[in-house]
């Protein structure tokens, strides 16, 4: 589904259009930068990537110029684009499909970590890196002896592309022209049109889609900015959204889905179908604060129906299944799975070993859930596991089960650390009132 074109509106620029170019190219022309011989470019055909081509050869002087384009899901119209993009200018571009290594390799651990990072379902934070590690993979195989990206200077991408650059391409030379000649979007704007191939972008700011989640005008919105309801792809605001609910049921195994309303499906269309009916009753919608990596908060946008259910699910499926002690240290440990990802350290060896604590405990995470989907809202109808560990025939109040008079010495046995406590504080004149100095 395409994004229909809009504006979003923040901050006037200042300076008129020729001062504005004007003052970039004198930020390009002031800055001397290293030369490639022969250099590989993450290439997306947006602003950024569009702009490092010219500057590979205006300003790095490169003999060769290998653009790479790792395709992770964001869709056939923008795989499209950024190739007609590149034949205007000159290039062609090294085609790398990494949809099925995404889904497979890097989504499913994503799910089975309750991917979360203070409310963003980890998605472009994983890309970025998976583009990395191809681009520098491939970069290696054609001989070329730098590696060019997009990234700006106040962003995350910069860590986590480096990273990955650094352990796939050891001591090879990386370009960041935006950050190294310290542009901002609206000067790399003005660069393209000067350069002859502007780049209209659809949302100020960049729209970094992939099938998991859509990070809208990124770094891009103020307090005061509005969204309009034509940015969205798959969300109908929750007021517009159907009056009546719509009913789904998910099939897990494993700790992942595997079936959709009965009918078994691969990951990738599960969550291309979850997108499309969470979107249309109101699900998705992220409008968060964020810590990024350099510790400045932003205000991100974000979109992700088919995450925002599956974690929802997966959380509670877990909270069937698991032992109260998996879940307790599986939660500290998704929190630093969530903060290695977001911070560029996938191919960290901790990560791994996270990882492989975490499919340890997923074989008994398997049941099924029959949602209902209502203007935004996820009410779980109903749950069933035949691995979990919810025995009302033992737990419930009104089961005879076992005796309760055997609790009481167990009850006695788990309150004396606290009479020794108090006998404590008697010694010291502490007061046991609570609330109380």
């Amino acid at each position: 589904m395409a994004t229909q074109t809009h504006a979003i509106h923040g901050k006037a620029i200042a300076d008129s259009p020729s001062s504005a170019l004007e003052l970039a190219l004198q930020k390009i022309a002031s800055v001397d930068v290293p030369q490639g011989k022969h250099i590989a470019l993450a290439y997306s055909g947006g602003l950024d990537s569009t702009l490092c081509v010219k500057l590979s050869e205006l300003k790095y002087h490169a003999r060769q110029l290998t653009a790479i384009t790792v395709d992770v899901g964001q869709g056939e119209q923008e795989i499209r684009e950024s190739s007609e993009r590149a034949a205007k200018l000159g290039i062609s571009p090294v085609v790398i499909d990494a949809k099925k290594e995404f889904t497979e390799q890097w989504l499913t651990k994503a799910i089975q970590a309750n991917s979360d990072y203070n409310g963003y379902p980890v998605s472009t934070s994983m890309t970025r890196q998976l583009i990395a590690a191809h681009v520098a993979q491939k970069g290696l195989e054609l001989g070329c002896n730098a590696l060019m990206e997009g990234s700006t200077g106040k962003g995350n991408d910069q860590y986590r592309m480096h990273n990955v650059f650094s352990m796939f391409a050891p001591g090879t030379a990386i370009f960041v022209p935006v950050r190294d000649f310290d542009l901002t979007r609206s000067q790399e704007q003005l660069l393209m049109e000067h350069y002859g191939v502007p780049v209209e972008e659809v949302i100020t700011g960049g729209d970094d889609k992939t099938m998991w989640c859509r990070s809208i005008a990124s770094g891009g919105i103020d307090l005061a900015t509005e969204l309009p309801d034509s940015i969205w792809m798959w969300l109908t605001p929750p007021a517009k959204a159907a009056d009546k609910p719509t009913i789904l049921t998910v099939t897990w195994q494993n700790g992942l889905p595997v079936a959709l309303n009965g009918t078994s499906l691969p990951l990738d269309q599960i969550i291309e179908q979850l997108n499309i009916i969470g979107g249309a009753n109101g699900i998705g919608k992220i409008d968060i604060f964020e810590d990024g990596i350099m510790g400045m908060k932003s205000r991100e946008i974000y979109e992700a129906p088919a995450a925002t259910i599956l974690l929802k699910l997966h959380r509670d499926l877990e909270q069937f299944c698991l032992t109260k002690e998996e879940i307790q240290l599986k939660r500290q440990l998704e929190a630093q799975w969530a903060r290695m990802v977001y911070h560029g350290e996938w191919f960290h060896p901790l990560k791994d070993a996270i990882d492989a604590f975490i499919a340890s405990t997923q074989k008994v995470v398997n049941g099924e859930y029959t949602v209902e989907l209502y203007k935004g809202n996820i009410d779980i109808r109903t749950r069933s596991s035949s691995t979990g560990l919810f025995f009302p025939d033992v737990r419930s109040i009104k089961s005879a089960s076992f005796n309760q008079k055997e609790c009481a010495p167990a009850a006695h046995i788990r309150g004396i650390p606290y009479e020794l406590i108090a006998r404590r504080n008697k010694s010291l004149d502490i007061s046991g009132t609570y609330g109380e100095a």
